[in-house]
């Protein structure tokens, strides 16, 4: 009976003594006085371009290397990509076509080509 007492008085001291240690072990992390509170999605958000559309003409296509040159009435923009998606839509495209193209930041991130007027809508 002895040895069950002194057993439950030392397990207890124990877990008595780790909760204090454990306590004292993590470290407070607060942001400096007088500095804003950051927010990692924002700041995401604030660092990444607008995304544009440019319709215009292909000037120059490169399909396998992700190369596209679209030239729009001001403007002659050129643009890459590494997504196999699109460059699979920039294989669809030709030189001479006139195409709509999402970019971000000088990359390409879909391109489509424009389907011109039908005859039936240009006869009327």
């Amino acid at each position: 009976m002895k040895n069950v007492i002194t057993f439950l008085v030392v397990a207890s001291a124990s877990l008595g003594f780790s909760d204090v240690s454990f306590a004292q072990a993590k470290p407070t992390t607060s942001a400096a006085p007088g500095a804003p509170a950051s927010d990692k999605k924002t700041e995401m958000k604030a660092e990444r371009p607008q995304a544009t559309v440019l319709t215009g003409r292909v000037t120059s296509v490169d399909a396998k290397a992700g190369k596209l040159t679209v030239k729009t009435k001001d403007k002659e923009a050129n643009m890459t990509t590494d997504s196999k998606s699109t460059k699979a839509a920039l294989e669809k495209l030709k030189v001479g076509d006139t195409a709509k193209v999402f970019e971000r930041g000088g990359t390409v991130i879909a391109a489509s080509p424009v389907k011109g007027e039908s005859k039936t809508k240009a006869a009327k």
